[in-house]
């Protein structure tokens, strides 16, 4: 096998645009049961290093994740700056905006998906408890039909701002 070669080994992660997280998060309770959610914003100063699009970008988002069998779900609201979630909401509305893909070295995995082309289009990092955790937006809805989210996870979480259902 060629060692050069990304591999997509599972789809971990499936991201989701939400004008409203409380909403969302209840929405999915209640009709789901999926929970709990651990509630996060995204941005300075928890998210040391932002880009978009080629440059530096202090954007800031909110997240809630819960798993189901393993399987992260992630509700994104957008709150300000440029990101890859606010065009979505601006084109689409709401619904699947991504999927996440967990990699153990987010920058091999970078560059063997642009040796195919694909580009960042937003990323971060430093969100983990240690200054760890990055993730990357790649450039793949055009070819692919939805965009992939690189996630290099942390070691340990920051704690989040809040758990839901408390």
């Amino acid at each position: 096998m060629d060692e050069q070669r990304f591999r997509l080994k599972s789809i971990d992660q499936i991201g989701f645009v939400v004008p409203d997280l409380d909403r969302a998060m209840e929405s999915y309770w209640r009709h789901f049961g999926v929970g709990p959610w651990q509630v996060y914003e995204y941005g300075p100063p928890l998210v040391k290093d932002t880009a978009y699009r080629g440059r530096p970008e202090d954007y800031h988002i909110r997240i809630a994740l819960a798993q189901v069998n393993g399987l992260a779900i992630e509700l994104i609201q957008h709150l300000d700056g440029s990101t890859v979630h606010k065009e979505f909401h601006e084109r689409v509305g709401k619904g699947v905006q991504h999927l996440g893909l967990f990699v153990d070295n987010i920058d091999l995995a970078i560059k063997q998906l642009q040796q195919d082309g694909f580009k960042v289009i937003q990323s971060g990092r430093g969100y983990g408890a240690k200054g760890d955790g990055a993730y990357a937006y790649l450039d793949t809805e055009e070819e692919l039909g939805v965009l992939y989210e690189l996630i290099q996870l942390p070691v340990e979480r920051v704690q989040p701002d809040m758990v839901y259902p408390a």
